[in-house]
């Protein structure tokens, strides 16, 4: 694991950035990130800002759990390694839900398994046009988390989502945005003047205001359901992780990866 903060947090101006800081490996999920993501989180709750930006360093923004380092972890210990990871990525998922400022992700390169739900726990997703999103659930051998069936059904429509897992098919940047995942599409180097625009709209506007309104767009009775739905999402993944087809998934996925 890389010496170099597997988190980076800035806050200032109004604004808190967060980025993910493990390019070397794509920004992949693993248990130290997370940790350091919900203990970056916890931070930005405590001000009273106009934004977080979420984004990942290097070439990808996340590309969800990293398969080698769960198949590096024995059979018989890989549920304890999972509850870990996926419980933490869910936490992070409903922390960014309730906070009380707008939540910004900036996305480029690929978005895959688990990371997805730190784009849907967003109001606002600048996407790459070169970027795309995909499960890849049913190829490795897992079982969908990080609000693929939790969020997404809500948001492109349960027929949609259904064919996308079981088919393991791709969203391209532009799907993203007709779907309602993304709110921009534009190319690489542009993502953070639109993201910059974003932000300069958020301070002309009235803070209490906004909080008003993203708490309305979120009240409490769905934030009980969504985290219903990913704690079945955990539930699930837990019982699916320590099977002989998930062993056999994760080896050929890493053969060809």
């Amino acid at each position: 694991m890389s010496a170099k903060p597997l988190v980076l947090l800035d806050i200032a101006d109004g604004v808190a950035r967060i980025t993910l800081n493990l390019p070397q490996r794509h920004n992949s999920l693993v248990p130290e990130l997370i940790a350091a993501l919900n203990k970056a989180l916890r931070e930005v709750r405590k001000h009273d800002l106009a934004a977080l930006v979420l984004a990942g360093a290097g070439k990808s923004f996340s590309t969800g759990g990293d398969v080698a380092a769960f198949h590096a972890v024995p059979r018989g210990k890989r549920r304890a390694y999972a509850e870990v990871l996926v419980g933490g990525l869910h936490e992070a998922i409903l922390t960014l839900l309730d906070m009380p400022m707008p939540v910004i992700t900036r996305v480029h390169g690929p978005v895959t398994g688990g990371s997805l739900g730190l784009v849907l726990a967003a109001d606002l997703v600048a996407i790459a046009s070169s970027a795309f999103i995909a499960p890849y659930y049913v190829d490795v051998g897992f079982s969908p988390d990080g609000g693929w069936t939790a969020l997404l059904p809500e948001r492109i429509g349960a027929a949609r989502a259904r064919e996308i897992q079981i088919l393991n098919r791709h969203i391209s940047a532009d799907a993203a945005v007709a779907y309602g995942i993304a709110t921009e599409a534009t190319a690489a180097k542009q993502l953070d003047e639109v993201i910059e625009s974003w932000i300069a709209t958020l301070h002309a506007k009235v803070r209490g205001s906004v909080r008003a309104t993203r708490e309305l767009l979120a009240p409490p009775e769905r934030r009980a359901e969504v985290e219903g739905r990913l704690r079945r999402e955990l539930d699930r993944f837990l019982d699916q992780i320590e099977t002989e087809e998930a062993d056999a998934g994760m080896a050929k996925f890493l053969a060809v990866a």
